[in-house]
């Protein structure tokens, strides 16, 4: 038994939508760690305002990484769950060691540009698929992330 049976999507569809969303989930995960140091170690000025932004950016990336799973999982995919395998596929690096805040806030900038560009191509190939869920999901982070962007340009402009 399927869940693919039941929601009535094709398993060959679905396929370039899970290594879509694998690769999602990829990003995300790194993305996630990338706020935890950003939310340790951020200094200077601006470090209440972004030490609190930073936490809320991750405690959203962390429910967007269960979400994307979940969503693998109705598609009868497999998510992975290996830090190790997550690093050799994404395709947002590691930030490193970041004190400031301005280097933090492009980080956090640059990444959700790739983020809004691969979830408009999952939107496509799921809208392809007839998977009105995923493609929901997807507009969903889209609208979010867009807006996050716009608060985040507005924060950084001097």
């Amino acid at each position: 038994m399927k869940t693919l049976d039941f929601i009535r999507l094709d398993a060959e569809s679905s396929k370039k939508t899970v290594e879509a969303l694998q690769q999602l989930l990829a990003d995300y995960q790194v993305f996630y760690t990338n706020l935890r140091g950003l939310h340790w170690h951020v200094k200077g000025k601006n470090f209440f305002v972004l030490h609190e932004q930073f936490e809320n950016l991750y405690n959203n990336a962390a429910e967007k990484v269960d979400e994307i799973a979940e969503r693998i999982l109705m598609l009868d995919g497999v998510p992975a769950h290996n830090f190790s395998e997550y690093l050799k596929v994404s395709q947002v690096k590691e930030s490193g060691y970041v004190t400031d805040g301005d280097t933090g806030l492009k980080h956090v900038l640059e990444t959700y540009g790739h983020f809004i560009a691969s979830e408009r191509a999952i939107l496509e190939l799921a809208s392809e698929a007839g998977d009105e869920s995923t493609v929901a999901m997807m507009s969903d982070y889209i609208k979010e992330q867009e807006k996050m962007v716009w608060m985040l340009v507005a924060y950084n402009s001097k």
